[in-house]
C-alpha cells in the first residue's frame, strides 16, 4: 500500500465513533441550541425566534438556581466518597486472599442491577414504616422521614448512587492497580515501608490518571443524576432534591416549556465541560508533581 494512504488508516478506525458522535451528540446539541432561542408559548409548531431572551429568563429563575445548587450539593455528597472508598476496596481486593472472587462478585453485583430497581428497593427501606425506621424504633429512636424531610432527602438519594457506583469504580481502580509493577512494592518492603506508605508512594502515583478518570466520570454522572430523583422523590420535598436534569425533564415534558428546557440543557453541557477540564488539568498536574 502507498505510504501516502497509510497515514489515513487510523482515521478509518476513528470514523465509526466520529459518525456516532456527530449523529447522537453534535446534531442534537445544535438543534437544542436553536430551540433554546425560540419561543414555543404561543404555538409549539410555529415558534418565534427570540434570541437570547430565554437565557435571560432562565437566569432570573429562582427554581433554576435551586436545582443548580441541589445538583452541586449532590455532587459534593457523592464524588468524594465514590473516589476514595472504591480505591480502598480495590486495594483490599487486589491482595491474595481466599475467596477473593466471591468478594468481587458481591461488590460488583449492584452495578448490574437496574438503577430503577435499586431506587425502588431503597424507597421501601426509607418508607415511614420501612426497615430503617423499624430498627430505629427498636432502640427507642424517633422515625426519620428519609424522603419526606428536607434535611435527609438529598442524603438518602445520594446513598443510592454511592451504593450503585462503588463496584463500578472499584473495577476501574482494580484494573489499574494490577498494572503497577510488583518490583516497586518489593522495593518498598525492603525499605521498611508500612502498608499505608507503600500505597501512598507506589500505588497512588501510578494510578493518578485513573483517579482523574474516576473523579471526572463520577462528577459527570452526579451532574446528570435523574433516575434516582424521578423514582424516589420527584424533586421533593419542597424542591430539596430537584436537580438540573430533573428540572429540564419537568420543563420539557410536564410543562411543555421547550425553550427553557433547552436553555438549561445548553448551560448544563457547558458546566460539565468546564468541570471536566478543571478535573483533568488538576490531576494531570498532580500526576507529574508526585
Amino acid at each position: 500500500m502507498n505510504t501516502y494512504y497509510k497515514k489515513y488508516i487510523p482515521y478509518l478506525f476513528l470514523l465509526p465513533a466520529m459518525v456516532l458522535l456527530f449523529v447522537f451528540f453534535f446534531i442534537p446539541f445544535i438543534q437544542t441550541f436553536f430551540i433554546s432561542m425560540k419561543d414555543y408559548s404561543s404555538d409549539i409548531y410555529t415558534p418565534i425566534f427570540v434570541g437570547l431572551i430565554n437565557y435571560k429568563v432562565l437566569l432570573h429563575s429562582k427554581e433554576f438556581y435551586t436545582s443548580l445548587l441541589n445538583t452541586f450539593l449532590f455532587l459534593f455528597m457523592t464524588v468524594p466518597f465514590l473516589t476514595i472508598f472504591p480505591l480502598i476496596v480495590a486495594i483490599f481486593i487486589n491482595q491474595k486472599l481466599k475467596g477473593i472472587n466471591i468478594y468481587k462478585v458481591l461488590i460488583y453485583l449492584p452495578v448490574v442491577v437496574s438503577i430503577v430497581a435499586v431506587a425502588i428497593a431503597f424507597k421501601w427501606l426509607y418508607a415511614q414504616e420501612g426497615i430503617l425506621n423499624y430498627f430505629l424504633n427498636l432502640i427507642n429512636l424517633k422515625s426519620i422521614g428519609w424522603l419526606t424531610d428536607t434535611s435527609f432527602s438529598m442524603l438518602s438519594v445520594a446513598l443510592v448512587t454511592i451504593y450503585k457506583g462503588i463496584g463500578y469504580y472499584m473495577m476501574i481502580y482494580l484494573s489499574s492497580l494490577m498494572g503497577v509493577p510488583k518490583d516497586l512494592y518489593e522495593a518498598a518492603d525492603v525499605d521498611g515501608a508500612d502498608i499505608l506508605t507503600k500505597h501512598m508512594t507506589v500505588s497512588i502515583p501510578h494510578i493518578m490518571p485513573t483517579i482523574a478518570l474516576v473523579v471526572t466520570v463520577s462528577s459527570i454522572s452526579a451532574l446528570k443524576v435523574f433516575a434516582e430523583i424521578y423514582v424516589m422523590t420527584k424533586g421533593g420535598p419542597l424542591n430539596s432534591t430537584k436537580t438540573i436534569v430533573y428540572y429540564i425533564y419537568e420543563r420539557a415534558f410536564e410543562n411543555l416549556d421547550l425553550s427553557l428546557a433547552s436553555c438549561a440543557s445548553v448551560i448544563l453541557l457547558f458546566i460539565i465541560l468546564v468541570f471536566s477540564l478543571i478535573n483533568i488539568s488538576f490531576f494531570e498536574n498532580k500526576r507529574y508533581k508526585l
